[in-house]
């Protein structure tokens, strides 16, 4: 046997148990599991109040359609950005900032963190957490990974930039082709109860094209729906979830320090 070889048959039993290791976190993409036994991670906040998310945007041509009808409504929201769409809209980020909306981390590119090591999530994320505080003045605390899959590198990334990783209890399942108005409305209440987040996208930019537009008439019908039930309306910075690292409520809105 070469000297080599040992080394190799080494490395060659490592690597399954590494790729298990790292693939673990991806059970938190089940939904009904997640939001029971990992609630800090679903979203699970105070029980009067929703946490209204958005995925995938800015961008110039949906969002302020959104922007419009949350200040009409007096709400706040969480949008989960992309760095390549906010560097498309730089203005617009700034406008979501300064109406009183909370920017969180959704990566730079949509694409599956499983197929990421440890050194292209951390630069993923980075990138995009960079883009967000320079763009807006305001350093982001939050993270969503595309498609909510997490993996032990995106863990790991999150705890070095500072970020808490939040998924949702609900979603209106807005992407689909097939998507309508009262389906997204009703996909978001089978699952919601006080203390929920809600995840919708302000952006088709990887959904069906046009999508945007049937979230966007669902939405004034799950806030009517939420005031019904006596919850408040607002961003996750409101919502009452601690810090995974401290166990402290995150505070809202954590300003750049230049």
């Amino acid at each position: 046997m070469t000297p080599a070889r040992p080394a190799l048959l080494a490395a060659a039993a490592v690597l399954p148990a590494l790729a298990v290791l790292h693939a673990a976190p991806v059970i938190s993409t089940f939904g009904p599991l997640r939001n029971k036994v990992m609630p800090r991670l679903a979203g699970q906040g105070r029980p009067d109040h929703i946490a209204l998310t958005f995925d995938d945007g800015p961008d110039h041509l949906s969002t302020p359609h959104f922007l419009r009808l949350l200040d009409a409504r007096g709400i706040h929201a969480t949008f989960f950005v992309l760095g390549s769409m906010l560097v498309r809209s730089p203005g617009l980020a700034k406008e979501m900032t300064d109406a009183g909306h909370e920017i969180a981390v959704h990566g730079w590119h949509h694409r599956p963190l499983l197929m990421r090591g440890p050194r292209a999530t951390h630069d993923d994320l980075a990138r995009a957490r960079d883009a967000v505080a320079e763009l807006t003045g305001r350093q982001p605390t939050r993270f969503r990974p595309p498609y909510g899959v997490m993996t032990a590198a995106a863990h790991l990334a999150c705890h070095r930039l500072g970020l808490t990783p939040v998924l949702w209890t609900c979603w209106g399942e807005d992407w689909r082709k097939k998507a309508t108005v009262r389906s997204v409305h009703d996909t978001v209440l089978r699952d919601l109860r006080g203390g929920g987040t809600i995840l919708l996208h302000d952006s088709d930019c990887t959904s069906t094209a046009g999508s945007w537009r049937t979230t966007l008439g669902a939405l004034p019908h799950i806030l009517d729906t939420c005031q019904a039930y006596g919850w408040q309306v607002g961003p996750l910075h409101d919502h009452g979830i601690s810090d995974d690292r401290t166990g402290r409520r995150l505070l809202p809105h954590s300003t750049v320090t230049r």
